[in-house]
């Protein structure tokens, strides 16, 4: 299944940089490691590509949510955009998973698609990736 995933996103890639002349797409990780066994807990996982930060998967197992670490991760992983060169980030998230999180570090929200459980939904957000002040 890899080389399956790999041959459909090397051919995609292909394309777009066909298409715009433009060959920027790169994996980007904040990745959080346990102390003891250097074994990767939790993080983020995206690309940029064409301008934009996509975010992937974002994990923190619950003990190490509700101090900020979240937050430090996403600052990193937009940091990290911004000096690409990206302009916005987009990401999805389920309503029972992290949108208030999302909203309190400034991502706002696209649109909501329903999906299961009812009264479940992906919540789609985006966030500008202007300048930050200082940098």
């Amino acid at each position: 299944m890899p080389a399956d995933t790999a041959a459909i996103s090397d051919a995609l890639d292909r394309f777009n940089r066909e298409k715009t002349g433009v060959d920027d797409r790169r994996p980007l990780a904040v990745l959080v490691r346990d102390p003891r066994t250097q074994q990767v807990i939790g993080g983020l996982t995206g690309r940029t590509s064409l301008g934009l930060f996509f975010v992937d998967l974002f994990f923190l197992p619950p003990e190490l949510r509700g101090n900020g670490l979240g937050a430090e991760i996403l600052r990193q992983a937009e940091d990290e955009a911004r000096a690409r060169g990206c302009r916005a980030a987009v990401l999805y998230t389920i309503s029972f998973q992290a949108p208030d999180f999302y909203r309190k570090q400034g991502w706002e929200h696209l649109g909501e698609v329903p999906c299961d459980p009812p009264g479940t939904g992906r919540v789609f957000m985006t966030k500008e990736l202007a300048a930050r002040s200082g940098h």
